[in-house]
């Protein structure tokens, strides 16, 4: 046994998992998969009104006046309201994700005096229909004055115009690490330096935003149905904004249809909800339509930098150093410089680096605003990646054999890398060799070289990366579980949830089944309901796993504690004699003399006189359990073959691998499943998504024909190798959530530049277009 399995013993109690680490089906599915989830859109309350939001068609002017006489006219129309109606009605309109004191940016519910993107909500609407609602917003006259824009970040530093009076330049902030050792650079042998532009592209969840918000006014407390990956935060978030005690909120989350870090954190247009519902006789519903979601709800990655890095003769890193600015539109939500600061401090990535450096800016443009995206700071694992091909290429390596000289090793841990990140619990060069032999690495090039004697340009490309996961700081750092055995022996298990697709419901399932000993068809759980399920910071940071797995593994080591001195009691032994196993408690070594989970259960509810003095009938159990480190690391290597046809540009994906660490699996199909969820967005930002935009600030795709996103047409299947390497948590367990994202991207441009070296073309802007590709193709002819 390896002294990381024997950690993981270590932290082990209880029964030996009977489920944790298999495949069970997902709980939830039966209900997805027949139409009977629990959507906002499926909530229908008595008297219910319905929001449309007025938006700015203009991506920055003056709003002189709005005139809503006509629209009030319109029979149905209960409300039209302005900034000036539901603006001064904010409190505070902080989130946990930073907190209280850490400076923010502008953020009005609605637009005041100046619409700053083209989409910004100007006014609201409240009709008893959706329709008439929607009719309504036609008939209001908005006295716009068109005013110049800019809407390309990469000139807004030296723009006239300012997004933001108060902010100089368009800087809303930026950071800087340790400066770049430049007699290093010039004196190093080699030194590759590219500037890599990502475009925009979006989260783009099958279920677009959307709340309904229900006040009642005698009892002064608010109720809210939200697509939310944070019921709770919600909450916290809409007391603070209405001032209004935390207990006078309950949030309802029952089925979400993705997030993906869109829905972390409540947007304008969800303060313009919360805020409007005390001011209507009945609830509010407002569903975001797919047009809205693709032009308002927030941008991601855009980012433009240049990464430089140092090899000595042998391709040994020396040193890196990226410097970058990012794009956080208008209003990005929230904080855009911690979100952007992880670029800078991952750049090193899972490679064994002496120094690094970095320098980065975030500028406001007349956009839709930054919002969060699978792994956000996925821009250093790009630049890094292509970075290393590049010199691989120049040095006359493979890319493979560039990355064993510089990965980092299991007995090198715990590693810091320059910037002070603590690595610990991994070993990249494992995943990375595991993918190198699924691939078949030197049958593929033999395969390369027969293609290109024939004409045909095949590429290899690799990507690895480390992931923080679990961030332990903060809100994040904690997480609460309730576990109750019912009258009849079945158990309700109670987390705060945000599940919007990542089986949390089954994974806790298999949990509390195997912390209890436990059948897990007299398991159920429930989530997202803020008025029953404690406190918890929700699926944000790869953290729902090993967060939940803690707090699972407290509240049911307390409940088991219960049920073993009960069954003890019943049984006349010690309770080191009793084990619990199948929903019955059993004295060793006589499996005879046993009693049901339900026999327990009736003891204590109807008969609680029968116990003991001072035993205690209660079989419920709730905790929370604290993070036992700051950040726990998960590491993946994806490989992928592609495909170019040089004559249109088009690019056919091969076969796609990732070998991942994320610890033990609960469920290895659900964290394949997540795997392979992110991949695919990874490949549609590689090759085709971008939220583009003219020279106006228009943007030229707001539906699906214009907004193009991966379909299996595009996806070949997917393979999956695991590395398990236990993180220092309860059960091993580590993050799986943002990874796929984050190094899909790279490796899909990797493949297509080594498939196009032999035409000396390189992609360093994406989207890898087939437009794009024959340009650069055509430039190469010349």
């Amino acid at each position: 046994m390896t002294q990381d399995l024997q950690g993981a013993a270590a932290v082990s109690s209880g029964p030996a998992p009977r489920y944790a680490g298999t495949r069970v089906r997902r709980v939830e599915d039966g209900r997805l998969l027949t139409g009977r989830g629990g959507f906002v859109d499926d909530i229908s309350r008595p008297g219910m009104l319905h929001a449309c939001f007025v938006r700015s068609p203009f991506a920055r002017a003056h709003i002189n006046g709005i005139d809503a006489s006509a629209a009030l006219e319109l029979p149905g129309v209960r409300a039209v309201f302005t900034a000036a109606d539901l603006n001064p009605d904010v409190r505070e309109a902080w989130h946990a994700v930073a907190g209280k004191d850490v400076p923010d940016t502008p953020r009005p519910p609605l637009a005041e005096g100046e619409a700053k993107f083209v989409g910004d909500p100007v006014a609201l609407v409240v009709a008893e229909s959706r329709y008439i609602a929607e009719d309504a917003l036609e008939m209001i006259d908005v006295d716009y004055e068109p005013l110049p824009a800019i809407t390309d970040f990469t000139r807004a530093q030296d723009s006239d115009v300012l997004v933001h009076d108060s902010y100089a330049n368009n800087v809303a902030g930026g950071m800087g690490g340790a400066p770049p050792d430049e007699e290093l650079f010039a004196s190093a042998p080699c030194v590759v330096k590219e500037r890599i532009y990502q475009q925009i592209y979006a989260p783009v969840p099958i279920e677009t935003r959307g709340l309904v918000a229900e006040w009642s006014a005698a009892s002064g407390e608010l109720t809210l149905w939200a697509s939310t990956q944070t019921p709770h935060e919600l909450r916290a978030f809409c007391a603070r904004l209405l001032g209004i005690a935390a207990q006078r909120v309950r949030v309802i989350m029952r089925d979400t249809g993705g997030g993906f870090g869109q829905k972390v954190v409540p947007m304008r247009e969800d303060m313009c909800i919360m805020l409007a519902a005390r001011k209507v006789p009945s609830a509010l519903k407002w569903i975001e339509d797919r047009r809205e979601n693709l032009m308002s709800a927030g941008q991601a990655r855009h980012v433009d930098g240049t990464g430089r890095m140092a090899f000595d003769d042998d391709g040994v890193i020396l040193a890196a150093d990226i410097d970058f600015v990012q794009d956080v539109g208008a209003y990005p939500t929230p904080y855009p410089v911690l979100t952007a600061a992880a670029i800078g401090m991952f750049f090193p990535g899972p490679y064994r680096v002496p120094k690094a450096s970095f320098n980065y800016k975030t500028v406001f443009s007349n956009t839709s605003g930054l919002a969060a995206y699978r792994g956000p700071w996925q821009y250093e694992t790009l630049a890094r990646e292509v970075l290393l091909d590049i010199a691989a290429r120049r040095l006359k390596l493979d890319p493979v054999e560039l990355r064993r000289r510089n990965l980092l090793r299991r007995d090198e841990m715990p590693y810091f890398n320059p910037n002070g990140m603590p690595y610990d619990h991994v070993a990249p060069i494992e995943t990375f060799e595991q993918a190198v032999k699924i691939l078949d690495h030197e049958g593929f090039r033999k395969e390369q070289a027969e293609a290109l004697a024939q004409g045909r340009y095949l590429g290899l490309g690799f990507s690895a990366y480390i992931e923080p996961t679990s961030a332990g700081t903060g809100h994040l750092g904690a997480e609460g579980c309730t576990i109750r055995m019912e009258p009849t022996g079945k158990i309700n298990v109670y987390v705060n949830g945000g599940s919007t697709g990542n089986s949390l419901e089954t994974t806790v399932v298999q949990l509390t089944a195997d912390a209890l000993g436990a059948d897990i068809d007299d398991m159920a759980t429930i989530q997202g309901d803020t008025a029953i399920t404690p406190y918890g910071a929700g699926t944000q940071g790869s953290r729902s796993g090993p967060m939940t797995a803690g707090a699972v593994a407290e509240a049911g080591k307390i409940l088991r504690d219960k049920v073993v001195a009960l069954a003890a009691h019943h049984l006349k032994v010690a309770e080191t004699e009793v084990q619990l196993a199948q929903s019955a408690a059993a004295v060793r070594g006589d499996p005879s003399r046993r009693v049901s989970f339900g026999e327990l259960a009736y003891l204590a509810y109807y008969s609680p006189q029968a116990l003991p003095p001072g035993m205690s009938p209660d079989l419920e159990a709730t905790a929370r359990y604290v993070a036992k480190a700051p950040i726990l690391w998960s590491n993946a290597t994806h490989a992928c073959t592609c495909e170019v046809d040089v004559a249109t540009g088009k690019v056919t994906l091969l076969r796609y691998i990732v070998s991942e660490d994320v610890g033990p699996m609960i469920n290895p199909t659900v964290v394949e499943g997540q795997i392979a969820g992110g991949t695919v967005q990874g490949i549609g930002g590689a090759l085709m998504e971008e939220l583009a935009y003219d020279d106006d600030g228009n943007p030229l795709a707001t539906t699906f024909v214009d907004y193009l996103l991966p379909t299996t047409t595009e996806v070949p299947p997917i393979e999956f190798g695991h590395v398990e390497i236990p993180g220092p948590g309860p059960g091993g367990y580590k993050g799986a959530g943002e990874g796929g994202a984050i190094g899909s991207v790279p490796a899909v441009i990797n493949a297509i530049n080594d498939a196009l070296a032999p035409l000396g073309v390189t992609v360093t802007r994406l989207p890898a277009s087939p437009a794009s590709i024959s340009a650069l193709l055509s430039e190469a002819a010349r």
